[in-house]
């Protein structure tokens, strides 16, 4: 396959996950809003939702202050934000114009399809109304995507490199979402446990589709230490760090066919470290520590795919 083409259907993969990571940013955040807790400012509340997608410092750029109306159009509408849901989409939909021939027809419609139907919520001010909606119809968009995609390419290299671009930045996602509640919102010693920690995890294992797999698995309050076995090193959760890298091993495996060993090795290597770590070490250690260790081994995965399959700057 030409490196162009790989190109392309990665970063249309990657987008399309981006698009609803952002989207699960913004509906945990604004379920969290809605706990009453005199103590926490609009402020504390809302720019964890940023410190999450790693736009902080570009929102500070444009506004002087962290309200909820602000930060919701930045993350989802703005034009002149890379990372917003809008411009996650166009990108995506752009890679896949680029690209019509590699994919099935129902692949391209729907990721058409997808981009004219999001019209209808620009313009709106989401943080009156419609942000559950948008986020609502963001997920089922990303879900149908990977159904139609699924359902319909060739298992070749070309339906290999839309996986992969989903699990890296799935992986991405995840980390940076349970490093944020643990290290940005830890509450004080006291609150522990309380009702509005309780809402707060109960809000994370929502946002990446976790609540029911933990009350299934573990039958009992939610803790913080079970949430963050569930979603760094449990391979039977979707979402989690370790089904993500395990699913990019095999696709890597997939794609090397004995070449690019680079790429395999680290891949391997943050593998293993999911498949043998015990999560009181990780937490002795500190959980901070290991996720911001993690995020930075995926994103020089990501730069090794970048240099080995790619071969020319992202989309």
């Amino acid at each position: 396959m030409l490196s162009r083409t790989a190109n392309h259907l990665y970063w249309l993969a990657r987008y399309i996950e981006r698009a609803e990571n952002m989207a699960r940013i913004l509906e945990v955040t604004a379920n969290m809003a809605m706990v009453p807790n005199a103590a926490v400012s609009e402020a504390a509340l809302w720019q964890p939702a940023l410190e999450i997608s790693g736009n902080a410092d570009a929102y500070k750029t444009h506004f002087h202050e962290f309200k909820a109306s602000s930060v919701i159009f930045f993350l989802a509408l703005d034009e002149k934000n890379p990372s917003s849901i809008y411009s996650a989409l166009f990108s995506a939909r752009e890679n896949a114009r680029a690209v019509r021939v590699a994919m099935t027809s129902e692949t391209w419609e729907n990721i058409n399809t997808l981009w004219l139907e999001f019209q209808q919520f620009q313009g709106k001010n989401l943080a009156e109304e419609g942000l559950r909606e948008l986020c609502d119809w963001v997920k089922a968009r990303s879900h149908l995507f990977r159904g139609v995609s699924a359902g319909t390419m060739l298992r070749d290299d070309a339906f290999e490199f839309l996986r992969l671009g989903t699990f890296i930045e799935r992986a991405d996602n995840t980390a940076r979402l349970l490093d944020v509640k643990y290290h940005l919102l830890l509450p004080q010693e006291e609150e522990v446990g309380g009702g509005v920690d309780y809402y707060e995890w109960s809000a994370v294992l929502r946002s990446v589709s976790a609540f029911q797999a933990y009350q299934k698995l573990f039958n009992d309050t939610i803790l913080p230490w079970r949430v963050a076995e569930l979603l760094v090193l449990r391979r039977d959760m979707p979402r989690s760090l370790h089904a993500c890298f395990a699913e990019i091993v095999s696709i890597l495996e997939n794609l090397t066919n004995g070449h690019h060993k680079e790429c395999k090795r680290i891949a391997g290597e943050i593998n293993a470290s999911l498949l043998f770590g015990r999560i009181d070490h990780i937490f002795q250690n500190g959980l901070h520590e290991f996720l911001t260790d993690f995020i930075e081994r995926n994103h020089q995965l990501g730069l090794e795919i970048q240099n080995s399959f790619l071969n020319i700057h992202a989309a």
